[in-house]
């Protein structure tokens, strides 16, 4: 829909309501005509489709409060189509050809008063609708920047504790040669099929009508009047920076940290997108993590085991914990040393979970061999698999 067409066409009487019709009857006016013209009702029949649309047109433009007051404006503005200049002016009303004032016509020197608006209309559209007119810059929207997304390794223990590393990035950004304009000169004109906005709408049935980018701008809302060498003419190119990126403590492999605002710049005072940063963990030689604890397999003696002991624990940047084995330890058990494990996020640890194994000797000296035959002497009417066969002939 053009500017022109947004002064020019009176919604109150497509949609048969009074122009101080209430939101409820606007919507009650359009649900009637909506039904009444829909083209599922209506099949094969283009003019009720064409009224369709108009219908739903209007109900675009008056059942939003914002753009109800802007239509509203713009008709007292104008007049219905005639321009009505101020005290001073001239007196009188003079009636203008809209295309021509909206073409960027000097209307100065045809209002014999009005020469505030030597530029044409488009700048007094720009900045009443936030869309612009044809041949302006200031009424098109910023438009965010993209989402962007990168991989970084962190050794085991930088992902426990956290890091601070450099991440080089590759993104879009405004063209250097253009300032972003996407034109040689830095005036591209605003596009007349999305009036600036970048986005065009379609009906979608139902009463809905839908926003898509618009095809001719790419969603930018300007075209170059002469593309710029280095972009062609998009106002946005390739870019490479080193950023230091601060992983917080405790983050997992695969896990994708979203950094706000750190993505490709936006344009026309638009935001930056986002960073996305998936992290890959490498292993560690003697640690393990499950969740926010980390694991360790600790070798014991069979004495340990046994007779049970104390024996030291290794933890990940710290000092070694004591862990006091019970005598009958299994091969197997699971132990705890609280707070030795990984940051959480809300600053506390997790534990280190600590497995025994007991380890069986390799080679034994003659008073060590001694020592276990008198042992199973002593054990020798123990059956430590007696269970397992009448459980075995049970089942």
């Amino acid at each position: 829909m053009s500017t022109k067409d947004f002064v020019e066409k009176d919604y109150y009487k497509v949609l048969g309501v009074p122009k101080d019709a209430t939101e409820a009857e606007i919507k009650k006016a359009y649900r009637k005509l909506a039904r009444e013209f829909h083209p599922d009702a209506n099949k094969g029949d283009a003019k009720a489709e064409d009224r369709f649309k108009e219908i739903s047109e209007a109900n675009d433009i008056l059942g939003d409060p914002k753009r109800r007051k802007e239509y509203d404006e713009a008709r007292a503005l104008f007049g219905n189509g005639g321009f009505r200049p101020g005290p001073g002016a001239g007196g009188g009303t003079f009636n203008f050809d809209l295309g021509d004032l909206f073409g960027g016509a000097q209307g100065g020197a045809q209002t014999g008063g009005a020469g505030g608006f030597g530029g044409g209309l488009g700048d007094v559209f720009g900045g009443l609708f936030n869309r612009g007119g044809p041949g302006t810059r200031t009424g098109t929207q910023p438009r965010r920047g993209q989402d962007i997304e990168s991989e970084v390794t962190l050794s085991f223990t930088e992902a426990v504790d956290g890091a601070t590393v450099p991440l080089r990035m590759s993104s879009q950004a405004p063209c250097k040669a253009c300032a972003g304009t996407g034109d040689k000169n830095g005036t591209p004109r605003v596009c007349p099929t999305c009036v600036g906005t970048g986005q065009v709408s379609r009906g979608g049935g139902g009463g809905f009508s839908l926003t898509d980018p618009c095809v001719d701008c790419r969603g930018r809302g300007l075209i170059a009047q002469d593309p710029c060498d280095v972009c062609k003419g998009s106002g946005r190119a390739k870019s490479s920076r080193t950023m230091q990126v601060r992983i917080p403590a405790g983050v997992s492999d695969g896990q994708r940290i979203r950094l706000r605002g750190k993505g490709s710049p936006g344009e026309r005072g638009g935001p930056a997108g986002d960073l996305y940063v998936v992290v890959h963990v490498g292993t560690h030689p003697v640690f393990g993590r499950k969740g926010d604890n980390l694991t360790v397999t600790v070798p014991v003696t069979f004495v340990e085991a046994a007779l049970g002991g104390e024996v030291k624990v290794p933890t990940l940047g710290g000092p070694p914990v004591t862990l006091k084995l019970p005598p009958g330890t299994p091969n197997g058990r699971t132990m705890r040393a609280r707070g030795k494990g990984a940051v959480r996020k809300d600053g506390t640890r997790g534990d280190l979970l600590v497995t025994v194994e007991v380890e069986v000797p390799k080679g034994l000296d003659d008073k060590a061999r001694e020592a276990l035959e008198s042992y199973r002497e002593a054990t020798a009417g123990e059956d430590p698999r007696a269970e397992l066969f009448q459980a075995a002939k049970g089942a």
